[in-house]
């Protein structure tokens, strides 16, 4: 757990609640989430100038350096993301945690990003009627910026690259672990499956070739249940170390088939996908497009790694909760096979 020095502190709790603060105590524990850094809620009390007591809640947030396949410069990205001036492209209902301090230890190689707790819905406890607000959201946010191409966000050099999902689809494929295992006898995923995810990789140059054909776009690209907050009518997306270019509809398949609620995959795929083209309409015309490959985007971006948890699951040593994970990937898949026999 990172230290928390009551200097900076103090200095961040002044920002936030706009006054000058003397003196604050503290608490913290651990956020959900954060498997790359160190996440914490810290809480207490801030005495103003004025001798005032204040309530307090803010997220530290501390990454230190890591390099993630095919985007090494990935760590940074939300520091540099906050002191730039890219929270100017949010509007009241899409937007990202406020920054109140952010700072680069360049010794330890680390950085530390003081931010807005967010007090909302999130993960499995969104409703069907929230993920399609947030996927209509969602394209407005990228059809906004993708009509207007604001100087903000062509200054920005730390993005992750186009072509980052069609390599890491490609670095699962050329993996024989799970590459042999779908196509062994010895496999244990249902055939209709392993044909759905072999069928893939067969056609994976005319899919590329479509999908090359979409805009290009901002994409999120870590744009699952627990990164996303519903509050008061209001989207808050969390986690913006992955962001950068990548093709239509790539969040969507996230959003959908990311750790999601199985048993509605289908019906959040028939709902949310009309209305993100509905939000990404409003600034740009696509009635062109009539092929959004969401579908093949799910399983470039999952289909490996569902097959790799399930192998995993199996190897475990709690049997009951190994079943159960592999139950839930099979299910997954199935859902996802369900999506392309239902387009």
């Amino acid at each position: 757990m990172s230290e928390i020095k009551a200097e900076t502190l103090t200095e961040v709790i002044s920002k936030m609640l706009g006054t000058t603060i003397i003196s604050v105590d503290f608490q913290s524990k651990p956020l959900q989430g954060g498997t790359l850094g160190d996440v914490q809620l810290v809480t207490g009390h801030a005495t103003t100038s004025a001798g005032v007591e204040l309530p307090y809640k803010i997220v530290s947030k501390t990454q230190k350096k890591f390099e993630r396949y095919g985007d090494p410069d990935s760590w940074r990205r939300e520091y540099d993301f906050y002191k730039s001036n890219f929270g100017a492209l949010f509007s009241e209902s899409f937007r990202w945690p406020e920054c109140y301090h952010a700072e680069m230890n360049d010794e330890q190689n680390e950085t530390q990003i003081w931010m807005e707790y967010i007090d909302g819905i999130s993960g499995l406890d969104l409703t069907g009627d929230m993920y399609e607000r947030v996927a209509e959201e969602l394209g407005r946010f990228q059809g906004k910026l993708y009509a207007e191409q604001p100087v903000v966000l062509q200054n920005l050099t730390n993005l992750s690259k186009v072509d980052y999902m069609k390599n890491f689809y490609l670095h699962y494929r050329s993996w024989n672990r799970v590459y042999d295992y779908i196509r062994s006898e010895d496999c244990e995923i249902p055939k209709h499956l392993c044909k759905m995810l072999i069928d893939i990789d067969e056609n994976a140059d005319e899919i590329f070739n479509r999908l090359e054909k979409l805009p290009i776009v901002l994409c999120h690209r870590d744009f699952w249940v627990t990164n996303i907050f519903y509050s008061k009518g209001k989207t808050i997306i969390i986690d913006w170390d992955t962001t950068g270019w990548g093709y239509l509809g790539e969040d969507m398949a996230s959003l959908i088939a990311d750790e999601a609620d199985v048993e509605d995959m289908v019906e959040y795929y028939r709902r949310c996908i009309p209305a993100y083209y509905k939000g990404f309409s409003e600034y740009t015309d696509i009635s062109h497009i009539t092929d959004n490959c969401v579908y093949e985007l799910i399983l470039l971006m999952f289909g490996y790694r569902l097959v790799e948890w399930y192998m995993d699951a199996g190897s475990g040593n709690k049997l009951q909760e190994s079943d159960d994970e592999r139950t839930l990937h099979l299910s997954t898949l199935q859902k996802i096979n369900e999506i392309g026999n239902a387009r």
